[in-house]
């Protein structure tokens, strides 16, 4: 191949790198205005990521235009492949995170129109907050095809499971205990869950950092620390 085209694929490849990378910042912003409009019950916090979820698509589509491009045009081989089939999934991966986060304010608005227990709100942004956090370390390690980094972050998923299921076990005491609680805490399970669900993305694309950079994700199986909701007596 000449020089001149590797250069341009080179470029195009970089490109592509630079588009998911803007995708992430948009996600990682719209998942913390996300716990900015619950914990400050801000509705226009709210509409705003709501709103800004547009851009977020927008911008898997390019990936995936540019993806397609460079397979028909460039018939890549392996790292070169390994980073373009990767840039699909993560792109996807970050799209997901996003709807999570719009979802997340979606019922936020809900929520300003009664009362929720403060201990669950403060439950739920701790949660949020540690799945932001992962997800800006990914987006680093993505950035810098940093392995080590990457592997430290799929690790997490185990914590962010924990409190995820202790969030859970107190969300249904509270409406076991005040039935008027019920509208309010069923609300917060969802969000609960949307965050959680972020968080298994955001594993995946520490999985398809590994995968970018070695061909492989990570040998050992995923940490979950949520198992216990799911087998006899575990659930409250």
């Amino acid at each position: 191949m000449p020089e001149h085209t590797l250069k341009r694929f080179d470029e195009e490849l970089e490109r592509l790198s630079a588009t998911i990378s803007e995708m992430g910042g948009l996600a990682e912003s719209q998942l913390a205005q996300s716990l900015v409009a619950l914990r400050e019950r801000d509705t226009e916090a709210a509409e705003k990521v709501i709103a800004e979820d547009a851009r977020v698509d927008a911008l898997d589509v390019a990936v995936q235009e540019q993806t397609v491009k460079l397979l028909a045009l460039r018939q890549p081989m392996a790292v070169d492949l390994r980073v373009i089939l990767s840039s699909i999934k993560i792109a996807a991966a970050l799209e997901r995170i996003a709807d999570y986060a719009k979802n997340t304010a979606k019922r936020s608005i809900v929520l300003t129109q009664g009362t929720a227990p403060v201990a669950a709100v403060n439950g739920i942004d701790r949660l949020g907050r540690l799945v932001r956090t992962a997800l800006k370390d990914v987006l680093d390690a993505f950035a810098h095809g940093d392995v080590a980094k990457a592997h430290d972050v799929w690790q997490r998923d185990e914590e962010i499971d924990q409190v995820y299921t202790g969030l859970f076990r107190e969300l249904l005491t509270y409406m076991m205990e005040d039935p008027r609680t019920i509208t309010a805490c069923t609300h917060l399970l969802f969000m609960a869950k949307n965050i959680e669900r972020a968080g298994d993305h955001v594993t995946n694309i520490a999985e398809l950092v590994a995968f970018r950079q070695t061909g492989h994700g990570f040998d050992e199986a995923r940490p979950k620390g949520s198992a216990a909701m799911y087998v006899a007596g575990g659930a409250p």
